[in-house]
């Protein structure tokens, strides 16, 4: 994803710095047009707006915060905007970190998936301080369709996970919905088009049911990284004392996919949990 954001970015007209800690994902970039750093410090010198998308908490940590990272490269008025879904206490850390220096952070984490990223129709969940928020958004409008503000720092890493905790259900009742129908021998494509004019409709529905028909899941989203995302959802929801069984349930059924080798499928693969093709121990 983060190869076609930044993609975007270069089409827009932006002078950009790429660094990938796996080097050779740079060339396609720098092919056109694109500067390559050696490292995070060293793409973040000079640049107004520096942008993050990587895996999870502690890769943010790492290349923003580590030994090399952004943090070090970052002058008094850039902003840094992490678009990776991690967990909002990182991003508040961040973002305190980054004040002492006189920097800004948002976090920006998106939804939409790769098609998403390809056609730069992501949708961001924002949060960080309006000055700092008002200076990206130009450049996160390169690759996003919808722009939330919606609060503080840390306030898009929530809202990312209610996202997931939403999409969670959708992607595990998708996938019984259409094991049922096919047990009683329903036409899967004409039941999914009776559906989408209905009140299932979802993205969820039109845009992976022909995974799950075709019992076949190309990315799309790895299922080893929405069960992150899902851990830090439930992580959050525990520190305020909210039990969230739905969500508890789903990343049990994720578990024993990744468990299975699975996870690095799309997360439409949770069908295999209703088919009966892989169980959850529970």
């Amino acid at each position: 994803m983060g190869e076609a954001m930044a993609g975007h970015l270069l089409a827009a007209g932006h002078s950009l710095t790429v660094h990938n800690r796996t080097r050779s994902r740079e060339e396609a970039l720098a092919g056109r047009g694109a500067a390559r750093a050696a490292s995070p410090r060293e793409a973040a010198e000079g640049a107004e707006l520096v942008f993050v998308c990587v895996s999870d908490t502690p890769d943010v940590e790492h290349v923003v915060l580590g030994d090399g990272g952004a943090i070090d490269g970052l002058a008094s008025g850039a902003v840094l905007v992490d678009c990776s879904t991690i967990a909002p206490s990182m991003s508040r850390l961040v973002a305190e970190r980054l004040a002492e220096r006189g920097a800004g952070a948002v976090d920006a984490p998106v939804s939409g998936g790769s098609e998403g990223a390809q056609r730069g129709t992501l949708t961001a969940f924002v949060g960080g301080n309006e000055e700092h928020v008002a200076k990206a958004r130009p450049a996160l409008e390169a690759f996003c369709g919808r722009l939330t503000h919606l609060g503080g720092p840390g306030a898009g890493q929530v809202a990312k996970a209610v996202n997931q905790i939403m999409i969670a259900g959708t992607y595990a009742c998708l996938g019984e919905g259409l094991a049922l129908a096919e047990r009683e021998g329903l036409p899967l494509e004409a039941l999914v088009e009776a559906l989408s004019g209905g009140a299932a409709r979802s993205w969820v529905l039109e845009n992976r049911s022909a995974n799950v028909i075709a019992g076949s899941y190309p990315l799309g989203f790895k299922t080893g990284l929405h069960l992150k995302d899902l851990r830090i959802a439930l992580d959050q929801a525990a520190a305020g004392g909210l039990d969230l069984a739905v969500t508890r349930l789903v990343a049990e059924e994720e578990q024993s996919l990744v468990e299975a080798g699975l996870g690095d499928e799309d997360v439409s693969n949770i069908a295999r949990v209703a088919r009966g093709e892989v169980r959850p121990a529970r």
